[in-house]
């Protein structure tokens, strides 16, 4: 069953086959095991496996229980582990403002846990997908995507991305539909949101000048992302419990001397998953742990 994370901007995917009698060359499907390539599209019918191969999901071994990858708890997660293909989707119980703390708990070894499978007020479980940029009315704009995905509950804006084997980057924003409304924001440069591989103790940086339209208006700012791979643990999701890796981001942004935005997101990413759950904080939030956040997402059933 194929399940995605959201980390700030981001989703990857793994497959899991999970049922009895599946794995045939079913023409509609819901999940991954159902076809015979192990790739479900969001429109519901099954991907051929030539397409997947050819979208790099063959990196990995298969131990049987994954048709994507097979993690080897090395304490680093690479390219080979984050697989990523337009067309997926996955369902994530979302929660906005609702209470949880990102400090979770403290492990004699050194690592932590955090516990995710309770009931947040206001739960929701949402289906999202991976956009393709083939045809979609912003692709001549960002010639180099991989995908586009929603940003955040309660918008209907898109990030588009662009996954190599170094980085996972943030092309531009756009708007679902073009028209004299519509956003279209470009990054210069892309804003590395994954530096690949990563590991405990990683960090990273990118500054971008963003301009373009935002609902039909001209719009210029800046970004900087700021991200260190600060714990590792195990965190418990309704999916499952994964072990993980805990990758704190700091966004800044501004426009000249004015400071405009700052926000924290944690994202925890597990091995052939990539990211499993992701919080965001309040915007201008100034602790380092936080109780209160504004968005909650974890990978669902």
């Amino acid at each position: 069953m194929c399940r995605w994370l959201f980390r700030l901007f981001v989703l990857q995917c793994s497959t899991i086959a999970v049922g009895t009698g599946c794995g045939g060359n079913h023409a509609t499907c819901t999940q991954d095991d159902q076809c015979a390539s192990h790739f479900c599209r969001a429109d519901g019918t099954c991907g051929p496996a030539a397409e997947v191969d050819a979208a790099g999901d063959s990196a990995g071994a298969d131990d049987g229980t994954s048709g994507v990858c097979a993690p080897d708890h090395d304490g680093s997660i690479g390219r080979a582990e984050l697989p990523l293909i337009a067309g997926r989707m996955a369902t994530f119980r979302v929660a906005t403002n609702a209470a949880f703390d990102t400090a979770g708990h403290a492990n004699a070894d050194g690592s932590r846990s955090w516990d995710l499978t309770g009931h947040l007020a206001g739960d929701v479980d949402r289906q999202i997908a991976l956009v393709s940029p083939a045809g979609a009315w912003w692709q001549p704009s960002f010639p180099d995507a991989t995908y586009a995905v929603e940003l955040a509950a309660g918008s209907d804006l898109l990030g588009v991305f662009a996954v190599g084997d170094a980085k996972v980057a943030l092309l531009g924003v756009v708007s679902p539909e073009p028209g004299a409304f519509r956003t279209e924001l470009a990054y210069d440069p892309p804003a590395t949101i994954l530096a690949l591989p990563f590991a405990i103790g990683q960090t990273w940086t990118s500054t971008s000048s963003i301009t373009g339209t935002a609902q039909g208006a001209i719009t210029a700012y800046s970004e900087r992302y700021t991200s260190r791979v600060d714990e590792v643990g195990t965190l418990k999701a309704p999916y499952g419990e994964f072990p993980v890796l805990r990758i704190a981001t700091d966004l800044r942004r501004t426009a000249g001397a004015a400071v405009l935005l700052t926000k924290r997101t944690f994202a925890w990413a597990a091995e052939c998953f990539g990211s499993v759950a992701t919080v965001q904080s309040q915007d201008f939030e100034t602790a380092a742990e936080f109780n209160d956040p504004a968005e909650v997402r974890r990978l669902a059933p």
